[in-house]
């Protein structure tokens, strides 16, 4: 009995749009449709669903969807409970999950005003009723998302994520499909309508990660997809902002997918087409652990001389040269970054001093044996400056203050120069330069 009430249902549907134009707002026989619309109305507000169900059907076989739009929506109410009702009822439930979808179709058709509120609670609903069926989610929801586009509810498109995922692991997505998935997606959630509470803004923030969670461990964009996937489309438009921004995003979350010469080269158009600060220091860290030098102070010394950064931060990135020109073997500009660093950023000047102070004693000096000792003693300066500047460096600094000074040379030595203790000494040595005070052993 109940298959064929639903299934009169069903059907009345498939006529509904042809005929409620020409029958009317309450349709060929307008007293039974109001008669029942008020007889199911009572007993719903009553929540005596039991009653209004039958006389809610009564009332949907015989009027048009333009009669009420309450009675869609109550029918959605009606519907789901229902389903409950006949959860362990495979085939009939199945009916009732196709009819309450259709109900929320019907409304967003005949009442396009509340039509993205109808599909957005089409798919809540479809989360909660449809299972096992992939191609049937992922359909209706990329329908529903079409439609609303960024006023899809945010759930809706991590709905839509799970159901693409799951299809690419059925062979019936190709990577590049489910790619497209998640990057619309997050576009989409990027221009959504402005939260009107705390709660709204925390769900779509936690939608948005975990989303982007979703999309990292499904593993579909793997690197040698993404690689396989973009480099034409850079090589065909590398100076699409776009584009490259897109791919320097996708590969930023991939794992292990920043070494290789497609990010960097999607990194370096980024920066070209829109210069920051710290586009410029990204390409910095890019090209310096790829062992490009040249390229990786360029990019600091842009960085640095970027309007955008502040004197904190230029401060900062003075020292981070500093260091990596240290440790490439260009003492010059290593110790210049050194000075820079505590003159914007005086917080610095103890680790900056500690840095002069290694790259001095680290340097081989030629000449005599005062001229081959000299640089010892502008080293120990440094790092007398530095232990005073910050304690902490205290220990590190009389350790190496201690390896240094055994190297001062001996006053015989130096007398047999003309040099003698407290005497004012100018080092030149592997393009550094430097006045300071003799001082020997006995």
């Amino acid at each position: 009995m109940k298959k064929a009430i639903l299934a009169i249902v069903t059907l009345s549907l498939a006529f509904m749009s042809t005929n409620m134009f020409a029958q009317g707002k309450y349709g060929a026989d307008s007293a039974e449709c109001i008669k029942y619309l008020s007889y199911y109305k009572e007993y719903f507000k009553q929540k005596n669903y039991d009653d209004a169900i039958p006389n809610w059907r009564k009332a949907y076989t015989l009027c048009p969807a333009t009669a009420s739009q309450n009675m869609i929506i109550d029918g959605t109410s009606l519907v789901r409970t229902l389903i409950k009702k006949n959860n362990r009822n495979a085939e009939y439930k199945a009916a009732l999950v196709d009819t309450l979808l259709t109900l929320h179709d019907l409304r967003a058709q005949y009442y396009p005003k509340y039509a993205t509120v109808a599909l957005n609670n089409k798919g809540l609903d479809m989360s909660n009723y449809l299972k096992n069926d992939s191609q049937k989610l992922y359909d209706g929801y990329s329908s529903i998302i079409e439609a609303n586009k960024e006023e899809t509810k945010p759930s809706i498109f991590l709905f839509n994520m799970n159901a693409a995922i799951d299809l690419y692991q059925q062979g019936t997505l190709t990577p590049e499909q489910v790619i497209s998935v998640y990057q619309s997606s997050m576009e989409l959630l990027a221009k959504a309508p402005t939260p009107k509470s705390e709660t709204e803004k925390e769900q779509l923030a936690n939608v948005k990660t975990d989303l982007e969670s979703l999309f990292i461990t499904s593993k579909v964009a793997s690197c040698d997809n993404l690689i396989e996937l973009f480099t034409p489309r850079y090589q065909a438009n590398p100076d699409d902002l776009d584009l490259v921004t897109n791919i320097v995003k996708m590969m930023s979350i991939t794992e292990g997918c920043m070494d290789n010469d497609l990010y960097l080269s999607a990194v370096t158009s980024m920066h070209k087409l829109n210069p920051s600060y710290t586009s410029a220091y990204f390409l910095y860290k890019l090209n310096a652990a790829r062992g490009n030098s040249a390229e990786a102070v360029k990019y600091m010394e842009a960085a640095i001389a970027d309007a955008g950064s502040d004197d904190t931060t230029d401060g900062d990135y003075n020292y981070e040269l500093a260091v990596y020109c240290s440790k490439n073997g260009m003492n010059v500009k290593a110790v210049e970054a050194a000075q820079a660093s505590m003159r914007l950023n005086p917080a610095n000047t103890g680790k900056a001093n500690f840095l002069m102070g290694t790259i001095w004693g680290s340097i081989a000096c030629g000449g005599n044996e005062v001229e081959k000792r000299a640089h010892f003693w502008v080293a120990v300066d440094y790092l007398q400056k530095a232990k005073a500047a910050d304690a902490s460096l205290t220990d590190d600094a009389n350790r190496l203050i201690g390896s240094y000074s055994a190297y001062f040379p001996q006053a015989a030595e130096a007398f047999m120069y003309d040099v003698t203790n407290g005497q004012s000494y100018t080092v030149s040595c592997g393009g550094l330069r430097s006045t300071t005070t003799v001082r020997t052993q006995k």
